[in-house]
């Protein structure tokens, strides 16, 4: 059983750097439209009896994106691959992990249930908005952590400048704890009041920031308002400058115009969702690859060996 990599359209440049990692070619495979738009996937190879993954993020356009990656899933079981994982950097529908009200979805374990049924044995993925959306899945699921990636910029970046390590919210302290201790650096948080969906209100910051360079970490930037918000007010604690790191650059609306005018020095994002025309052109914001991590964990699973390490931040294997 050889190994395949395929691409859908959501994030090509992200699958042709997982390709170049591994050294493997992407499968032939025609992902189109029909003309009412109709979502068609031709794989143009035999896959019969193979190892294949399939690289595709649900991101904008969400609906669109996640129907190709179903018709793909489909299609592979249907030429009688053996083995297919969907690797989804960013696992659109994660923010709808519990019901949020009276007569609510819980969209993220719908999705999940979908993916399965369409024939994904395994499915890989990065910084999942919930962790136990892995429980979703009766599937085995590997979520990834961006954080070893931020955490070899930020050493190449500030070296042993004094840095504050802060989560935007008090629902982020974990993941913003275990970078900020596989950096050794201390810890802030900010208590934020949410008056309405997608407005935020900085209240509070709980930790010493002043005189410090800011590191603002988070798994989703959509809107920007809580990170433009945040670096407000750590500057006005007093803080030297206000970065941030988050793992997916959704960035609808008017965020991208947010962050340029913000006191942010930069946005770093990976590259789980592909840049736009504006992300690209804005001079404080920029991606880092999760290519070879992605490509690692590809490899591992491939050849049945652990992946254990790529799931401790502080290793640098």
């Amino acid at each position: 059983m050889s190994t395949k990599i395929m691409s859908c359209n959501s994030n090509r440049p992200l699958a042709e750097a997982i390709s170049s990692y591994m050294n493997l070619p992407l499968t032939n495979a025609d992902v189109r439209r029909f003309s009412d738009m109709e979502v068609f996937v031709e794989i143009q190879e035999n896959v019969r009896g193979e190892d294949v993954f399939v690289i595709q993020s649900t991101s904008s356009p969400t609906n669109d994106n996640l129907m190709e990656l179903l018709v793909a899933l489909d299609a592979l079981k249907r030429g009688s691959a053996n083995r297919i994982t969907a690797v989804i950097p960013y696992y659109g529908y994660a923010r709808q992990d519990r019901k949020s009200g009276p007569r609510t979805p819980i969209s993220a374990k719908l999705v999940a249930n979908l993916i399965t049924a369409a024939g994904a044995h395994r499915v890989v993925t990065l910084d999942l908005h919930a962790g136990q959306i892995q429980g979703f899945f009766d599937i085995p699921t590997d979520n990834l952590f961006a954080a070893p990636v931020f955490q070899a910029d930020i050493k190449d970046k500030y070296g042993n400048a004094s840095l504050v390590i802060v989560s935007p919210d008090v629902g982020g302290v974990v993941r913003a704890r275990a970078l900020a201790k596989s950096l050794d650096a201390d810890l802030a948080i900010i208590d934020k009041r949410r008056e309405r969906a997608g407005v935020s209100e900085v209240m509070n910051i709980i930790g010493d920031v002043s005189n410090r360079h800011c590191i603002l970490v988070d798994d989703i930037v959509d809107s920007g308002g809580t990170l433009c918000n945040a670096a407000e007010a750590l500057m006005a604690a007093g803080g030297l400058s206000v970065s941030a790191y988050i793992s997916h650059g959704v960035l609808s609306g008017g965020a991208v115009a947010r962050v340029k005018n913000s006191p942010l020095k930069e946005l770093v994002t990976t590259d789980s969702i592909r840049a736009t025309e504006a992300m690209l052109e804005a001079k404080n914001m920029r991606q880092i690859s999760i290519a070879p991590l992605l490509g690692e964990a590809i490899l591992r699973i491939a050849e049945s060996r652990s992946v254990s390490s790529l799931f401790n931040y502080s290793n640098s294997d």
